[in-house]
This record gives C-alpha cells, structure tokens and sequence, in this order.
C-alpha cells in the first residue's frame, strides 16, 4: 500500500479516531498552541464512557476541559508544567504534577518511564513524499508520537511547515481528522513600566553578536525592544514569539555570527499570533528541532556568549531561584531554565540571566526575601545562578562569597525592604555561622 491509500483510508472524523482511547490509557497532547483542539474535544465528549484516563501535558493553552471536576472520574490529568487551565485541579488534588527537565521529558517516553499508549497530535497536510511537520510543536510531541501504541493526527492546512528534524511520514501515524481550526494564539502581553524597567537592564548585559534564549512573557519582550542597536544577535531557544520576528525584520537579529547552526534559529515550540504563524511557515531562517537537542545543556553550549533569560517568583539572599512554586503550591513549572542556565554557564562567554520585578502585590511584598517560604521548590541551584536582574538593578552572583551575593541582591531590591532583608540576613546567616561575623 502506498502512503496515499494509507492517508484516505485512515481519514476519519475526530469522534471515530478518539474512540481508540480506551479506560486507564495515558494520553500525550501536543504542547502549548500545537494542542490539536477537535481531538481533545472529542475526547471530553467520551467522558461518560472512560474512566482513569490520565491526561499528560505541558503547557496546556486550550480550555483543558479534562481538568474539571465533574471529569474527574474519567480523566486525570499530569502536568509537566502547570498553566492557567490546570493550575487549580492540581493544587486541588484532582490533577498531578511531574517535576522534570524540558530536555528529560522525551526520554521519559522513550525509555517506558512514562509509557504512551495514544498522542494527540497536529500537523501540516502530506507533502509530496507524504510527510507531514509538527509545526509549532516538536518539543516533546515528536517523541511522544515515535513512542506511543497509536497515534491520532489533527491535520490542520494553518500549521506551518518548518524545517529542521519535525516531520513524521503519514505511514506512522493511525488515524488522520481534517480540520481547518485557528491555530491557538498567544496575544503579546502588556509591558508596563516595570517590565521596560527590567528588560532596560537586562540589555545592558547584551553584546553585539550575542546568541540569545528568551522565555516567555512580558519580561523578555520588554527586553527585546531594547535591542534594536545590536548587531548580529542569534537565537538558539525553547520557543520564541512576536518579538523575534520583529527583530528580524529589522535586521538586528540575523545568525550570521552564530558558532551552532550559523545564520539560522533554533528552536523547538512557538507561541504568537497568526502573523507570527504565517511568517514562520516555509521560513528558511527557522529550524525546529526535538527538545532533547535544543535543550541538551551540550549543544546549548555550542553557541559561544550564548545568554539565557528567564524570570523567578523568588530569589533568596542565597541566590537560590524559585520559578514554579508559590510556597508549597505548584504555579508554572522547570521548563527550560536550568536547561539553559547550566549550558550558558559551559558557553564560552555565556551568560545566564534571572529577571524578576523587585515586588508583588502592588508593591506590598518583596520578591527577592531573606528565605523561600516553607515548602517553596528551589527552581535554579544558587550554585548555578549567574546574574539576577530587577526594576532597580542587576546583582551579578557568579564567584561571589554569601555575604557579597547578600549585598548584591539587596542592593536591587525595592528601597522600602532593603533595611529589613539587611537585618533578617545578620539575623539568620551571620547569627548562624554560615559567614564570619566580622565579614
């Protein structure tokens, strides 16, 4: 049988492929704005007829309807990060949540650790040798649909077509369901003052010829559009958006000077608007790759001066980061920031950046704190950290003794609670014997 007869033949609708599911399955969904949508809306619709099913994820960016309650009996869901979707079934105990690496979590498929029986995936049309491309969601979903006991495919003409090691052959995929849904879009966010602030700051740090990883948010779009004075900037990231494109277009960010992959960006999910999408389809400046390339902390380092940013919850006077808990609550997750805080850190002349607004809650709590709260998960070692930035400075960490590293993060805290974290420190640090008292 060739690839065509194979492709018509296993055309179905999204409620006869999802029929495949079977009670106690566990179920992979394509990442972020890749989630194949009809297909996870499919499944909901069999809830009365499963039971057990378990639900695993990253970011999920569509409703996540298998997270509410009156579903619970039916699905459960494993998040290997937490988004606005899933946050309140897992802290309510009706979901579960995976501390891993971004980078680990193909292995995790491939090795049995976390065995696949169905993956939700969405793809481009066939090309000519009948291969379709994971578009804006290679990351895991590759992996997860090499491993998995049946594969289901949302085919979708608005995916774009992206070069690099993303596409599978229609003759490894089951069931095909045609769809000409949007794409799901990540909207910019607001930059405020603060966030102009801190992306300011971070760009001071920035040379020209720098090869860059961005994590998403407010905090690293505020810092690309300080930006536009470089030369020759590359990218090698997790995921990029709107604001690499621009900075294309500009020509700021061209490659050229790149050590890994010259003249081109690496990547291996995206997020953005439909503009965004359009532009990176059949891009020959764009290659996508599984996160177990992009993200190994090895070929991170490849790129010299590569520098990573990535934001925090909270940084204690350690240096030690929490990024994905509030307290003992789970808010985000790992993701890739030791990924490539510990690959920037073998760069030659790479850099590692934590960017965080100096306060909370309108102001009325610091972000930088003399200890995490009870039960908050250290994110980045203090051992690993390089720079941290805030709204009033930057404190660099590397090589620095406790009491310097102290000094240095009080220094970019908000002026209100700079007395007090000084004084909670002597009392708990220099009390304690962890530095000399005449330091």
């Amino acid at each position: 049988m060739n690839w065509k007869d194979h492709y018509e033949g296993c055309t179905v609708s999204a409620q006869t492929a999802v029929k495949a599911i079977k009670p106690q399955d566990r179920v992979v969904v394509a990442h972020a704005c890749g989630e194949p949508r009809g297909l996870t809306t499919a499944m909901v619709e069999r809830a009365k007829e499963l039971r057990g099913v378990e639900i695993v994820h990253m970011v999920a960016m569509g409703k996540a309807q298998y997270c509410l309650p009156e579903h619970c009996e039916s699905f459960r869901h494993n998040s290997l990060f937490v988004g606005a979707t899933s946050r309140q079934a897992i802290n309510e105990g009706r979901g579960d949540y995976t501390p891993c690496f971004f980078s680990e979590i193909p292995l995790l498929f491939r090795n049995d650790t976390l065995p696949v029986d169905v993956a939700l995936i969405q793809v481009t049309p066939p090309d000519k040798q009948g291969f379709v491309c994971l578009g804006i969601s290679v990351d895991y979903t590759k992996q997860a649909a090499s491993s998995a006991r049946t594969v289901i495919a949302q085919v979708n003409p608005n995916m774009p077509r992206i070069a690099g090691d993303s596409s599978l052959h229609v003759t490894d995929i089951n069931y095909f369901v045609h769809s000409d849904e949007p794409l799901i879009e990540m909207s910019p966010p607001r930059i405020g003052d603060t966030e102009k602030a801190i992306g300011k700051n971070v760009a001071s740090l920035l040379q020209d010829g720098d090869c860059l990883q961005l994590g998403i948010g407010a905090i690293p779009d505020a810092t690309l559009t300080f930006l536009e004075d470089k030369n020759d900037l590359g990218i090698h990231s997790e995921m990029i958006s709107d604001g690499v494109m621009h900075l294309v277009e500009r020509g700021v960010v061209t490659c050229r000077r790149k050590s890994f992959h010259p003249n081109k960006i690496v990547i291996t999910f995206a997020m953005g608007t439909t503009e965004f999408y359009k532009w990176l389809d059949s891009n020959t400046m764009i290659e996508m790759y599984p996160v177990d390339y992009t993200n190994n902390p090895v070929n991170i380092a490849k790129n010299d001066n590569l520098v990573s940013l990535n934001s925090a919850l909270s940084v204690d006077l350690l240096g030690q980061v929490a990024a994905d808990t509030l307290g003992p609550r789970q808010y985000s997750g790992v993701g890739g920031q030791v990924d490539f805080v510990r690959g920037a850190r073998i760069s030659k002349g790479g850099r590692s950046i934590i960017a965080l607004p100096a306060t909370a809650s309108k102001g009325r709590v610091s972000r930088i704190v003399s200890v995490l709260e009870r039960g908050q998960a250290v994110t980045t070692s203090r051992n690993d950290v390089d720079y941290v930035v805030s709204d009033y400075g930057v404190a660099h960490l590397r090589g620095k003794t406790v009491a310097q590293r102290a000094e240095a993060l009080i220094a970019i805290a908000a002026p209100e609670f700079r007395d007090q974290l000084s004084a909670e420190f002597k009392d708990i640090y220099v009390s304690s014997g962890t530095r000399p008292k005449t330091a």
